[in-house]
This record gives C-alpha cells, structure tokens and sequence, in this order.
C-alpha cells in the first residue's frame, strides 16, 4: 500500500510539473500580440528569446515572468500546499522544464527550459539551505550576459556550473539532500542541452562563426 501511494504521489507531481511546464506562453503571447505562430517565426524557439527578437520587449517579458512563474510554482506546490518529501519537490522541478520544452498543446515543440529552470531554482535553492549558492549562480549568469550580452549562452554557463555549485557548498557545510540536488542539476542540465544543442548548431551553420553566435549575431 505505502509503494503504491509513493507511486501514485509521484505520478501526480510528475503531471503537475509537467502541465505547468506545458502552458504555452510564448504562443499565446506572440499570438495576441502579433496574431502569428511563434513556432514560425526565427528559430521557432516557444520561449522569451525568440518572442523578443521575433515579437518585441514587451511580450517577451510577460513570457519570461510566466516562464519563470511556473518553474516557481512547480516547487512552492509541491513543497508549501502538498508538503510532500524532497525526493517529489525534485521530480517536480524537473518535470516543468521537461513540459516547457515538450508541450502537448503544440505537439511537443517548446522551448529551451531555460526560465522555467531559473524559477524553479529560485525556490528550490533557499529552502533547502543554498540560498548562498543561489547567489553566486545568478552572477555567474550575470557576467557573460553583461560582457557578450547573449542570455542563451549565459543561461548555459550557469546551468553548467550549478552542480559544482552544490557539491562545493555541501562539502563545506552540512547542507541538506546534496546528492539528489546534484543528480536533479545534472539531469535538467542534460534536458536542456539536448533541446539546445539542434539550435545552436543551426545558429553556428548560418552565421559561419562560432563568435557571431557567441556574440548573439
């Protein structure tokens, strides 16, 4: 009875992450503000990159505050309203950015996971003791997206450190679930390059240079 209930409670936050993941913003967004599709515009990226350099500021910022909305929700749900184990506050973490880069209202299209990793982040980190790590995070984030001012790439720096980030503060403290934070980091890390990698390479074939696509050209 006590696995079955484990399994059913997994299955649900797995469907809660994923249906939150799974609200297309950045379609209805560009949709209202352009009556276009989103995933026919640029690199058909569903997220707030591609709404700001297709649609403009404006829409792109709602998709970003949402984007991250649900990332944040994903965690505070699971961890405040269902006051479950921190084993279901990760599979829920993880399953919003599985459900934000694969959505089912658009046949599985989406986006990188990028914003809905960074409001799950800003959750999960403080309350389980890496608020510290949460900040040094965001500035290494920070440092390419101010010197080379291209947010994919500074995302994916940070996303890569993140792990490192967790192992380092645990092995001079005694924080709490190091090793299943450290697995969560890995595998979302892995998520995301697997969506990233195909669009990346298309960026770096169509300029010709590794540094226009660095740069952001």
């Amino acid at each position: 009875m006590i696995a079955n209930n484990e399994l059913i409670t997994g299955i649900v936050v797995l469907l809660i992450g994923y249906f939150l993941g799974s609200i297309p913003t950045a379609y209805i967004s560009t949709r209202l503000a352009s009556g276009k599709d989103i995933r026919k515009l640029g690199g058909g990226n569903v997220g707030g990159l591609n709404t700001f350099r297709e649609v403009g500021i404006g829409p792109a910022v709602a998709v970003g505050i949402v984007d991250v909305g649900k990332g944040a929700a994903s965690v505070a749900i699971t961890y405040w309203l269902l006051d479950l184990e921190p084993v279901y506050v990760f599979v829920a973490a993880g399953a919003v950015v599985v459900g934000h880069n694969w959505m089912i209202w658009l046949k599985f299209r989406g986006g990188m996971g990028m914003g809905a990793s960074i409001g799950a982040l800003a959750v999960l980190m403080p309350i389980y003791g890496y608020a510290i790590g949460l900040g040094v995070l965001l500035g290494i984030i920070a440092i390419p997206l101010v010197t080379i001012r291209n947010v994919a790439l500074a995302m994916g720096i940070g996303l890569l450190v993140l792990p490192f980030i967790v192992w380092l503060m645990d092995a001079n403290s005694n924080l709490p679930h190091p090793g299943m934070f450290v697995i969560w980091s890995v595998i979302v890390g892995l998520i995301i390059v697997v969506k990233f990698a195909p669009t990346t390479l298309a960026s770096i074939a169509k300029s010709g240079n590794v540094k226009d696509f660095i740069r952001g050209d």
